[in-house]
């Protein structure tokens, strides 16, 4: 049997020191390291395309999470999607493509059972496979239960959720979709392209005023990334049986503290006069929830009635460069990187 082709060395991503403030270079190290050798139960795969996510910033901390930290002088992990090198256990064939969990490096070796094969008749680009609309999607079905005629309204807005948050919401039937985001351009973008009717703007003044001028009647449902004082004016705004879903913190990751605290005032005489159900949200703890939303999102893709908006750098050496921008700010929708 012919030896596999793949050169003896690839490049990964290290975490060279924890984030304790503004990301810089020093963060990182881009290393040359051995290929791995893969044994029965494992798979090489040669990494295509990966997700840089804000939680990964969280994740250079050291802060307690629902998943591991990353460790100082080992590599980056996070969504990636390849194509199958060797497979000496079988179950998987050479150029299989795969979803799996270690991103940030040119080859992976993936225990067998984490490597999750994709159909590359699914979605029309097999990227979209990246995007974090499972969370979009659960949140708004499952907790925030979106109904015709609903004012919904989606905190980061113009993030990898948010983008499709938006456009989700007003498919399954609201009537006024509302958004906040950081830039008078990203907030044109949401208007324009992802059919916003309108968008609160972090830095233009008080959250809580500009909501009621958006909403003047309230609003039924919350899809919140950010936390913070735009949770507290979504309550402030919340209608009678208002439901919201909360799915990140956005106003930590993207600070310089320890990024998973996010403390915000609420005010519980709102929550219980209004009955408003405040429910945090997981696509860890629905299984199935992956298949419904590529389903969901192939039709939409194929049909023109759904964007992926995402931007793409190409090269492993420039994902720490991606990271630093998606924590300023720098993207609009999921960001993504060529390897």
């Amino acid at each position: 049997m012919a030896a596999p082709v793949h050169p003896a060395t690839h490049r990964e991503v290290r975490l060279a020191a924890r984030a304790d403030g503004a990301l810089t270079p020093d963060h990182f190290a881009v290393t040359d390291t051995p290929v791995p050798v893969p044994a029965p139960g494992t798979v090489l795969v040669r990494n295509r395309i990966m997700a840089v996510t804000a939680v990964m910033r969280t994740m250079m901390t050291g802060a307690e999470l629902p998943m591991p930290s990353f460790v100082p002088g080992r590599a980056l992990w996070g969504a990636a999607i390849g194509e199958v090198v060797e497979a000496p256990g079988g179950g998987f064939a050479p150029g299989d493509l795969v979803r799996h969990d270690l991103g940030w490096r040119e080859y992976a070796l993936v225990d067998a059972a984490r490597a999750h094969r994709i159909d590359p008749e699914a979605l029309p680009d097999p990227a979209a496979h990246l995007s974090q609309g499972a969370t979009a999607w659960g949140a708004l079905v499952r907790i925030a239960q979106v109904r015709p005629g609903d004012t919904v309204f989606i905190t980061g807005a113009a993030g990898g959720v948010g983008s499709l948050a938006g456009q989700l919401a007003r498919r399954l039937g609201a009537r006024r979709v509302i958004g906040s985001t950081g830039s008078e351009s990203k907030a044109e973008y949401l208007v324009k392209e992802l059919g916003y009717d309108e968008v609160v703007l972090r830095g233009a003044g008080p959250i809580g005023p500009q909501l009621r001028r958006a909403a003047p009647n309230g609003i039924d449902v919350l899809l919140d990334t950010v936390g913070g004082e735009q949770l507290a004016a979504a309550l402030e705004s919340a209608r009678t049986g208002a439901r919201f879903a909360l799915v990140g913190a956005l106003s930590a990751q993207l600070g310089e503290g320890d990024g998973i605290t996010a403390p915000v005032e609420l005010d519980a005489g709102l929550v219980v006069s209004r009955r408003v159900t405040l429910r945090g949200f997981s696509v860890r703890d629905h299984p199935g929830l992956a298949q419904e939303w590529s389903e969901e999102f192939g039709r939409g893709l194929r049909d023109g009635t759904l964007i992926f908006a995402h931007s793409r750098l190409r090269g492993l050496d420039q994902a720490p460069e991606a990271l630093r921008e998606l924590v300023q700010g720098d993207h609009t929708g999921a960001v993504l990187v060529e390897l």
